[in-house]
């Protein structure tokens, strides 16, 4: 089953944020254990921001959770919000095209 990870946030710092997620392919030589990341602002409060990240399964998302390298960039993220980031999981029940 397809699991889906919302991370929302505020920040003034988005375009270090942007560079932050840009830099996570290549910074342990891996490919991402995601299928998909999306980063989305909110157009009422443009300060809020929500990450969309897409995994196979929970499995390979808590997999990727492990990395030592997931839990900097989480640091990193963290020190460049204005509030904690708050974490939604979801299991992905159906989709559409």
């Amino acid at each position: 089953m397809a699991f889906i990870q919302i991370i929302e946030y505020e920040t003034d710092r988005a375009d270090e944020i942007a560079e932050l997620m840009g830099g996570m392919e290549t910074e342990s030589g891996e490919a991402p254990g995601f299928v998909r990341l999306a980063v989305t602002q909110d157009r009422d409060n443009p300060r809020r921001y929500l990450t969309i990240v897409q995994f196979e399964s929970y499995e390979v998302a808590m997999a990727n959770s492990d990395k030592p390298e997931t839990g900097e960039m989480a640091a990193k993220l963290a020190a460049l919000c204005a509030g904690p980031p708050k974490f939604h999981n979801l299991d992905v029940i159906t989709t559409s095209p």
